[in-house]
């Protein structure tokens, strides 16, 4: 089970852990119940990973933190930074989701 991390997600998840102050933690990612579309995804920032989350390592030195119910969403997905002038932003492109509100952080499966 894997999540695919993008050079610019990697890039931008370690300059926000330093800025943060978090240099040597990594970025949690889930997924919640909510949204417009009927599930979330969630972010944050957190200094260590917890007992039984998957640590995923991308370029960089950028790591995700990931719980075991939220990866059974994620596997196969690819984690990408938005950087166009609309929509600046984490995204994930998952291959399980069956449909997408417009700002892309919420979805369906």
């Amino acid at each position: 089970m894997s999540i695919q991390i993008q050079d610019v997600a990697a890039q931008k998840i370690v300059a926000l852990l330093e800025k943060n102050g978090v240099s040597n933690g990594g970025m949690r990612v889930g997924v919640k119940a909510g949204g417009c579309s009927g599930m979330s995804y969630t972010f944050a920032f957190d200094a260590s990973p917890r007992s039984r989350d998957t640590v995923i390592e991308g370029n960089y030195g950028a790591k995700i933190f990931v719980d075991p119910k939220s990866l059974i969403y994620l596997n196969g997905s690819v984690l990408d930074y938005d950087t166009s002038l609309l929509s600046k932003g984490f995204v994930f492109h998952n291959p399980h989701a069956k449909a997408t509100c417009g700002c892309g952080t919420s979805f369906t499966m």
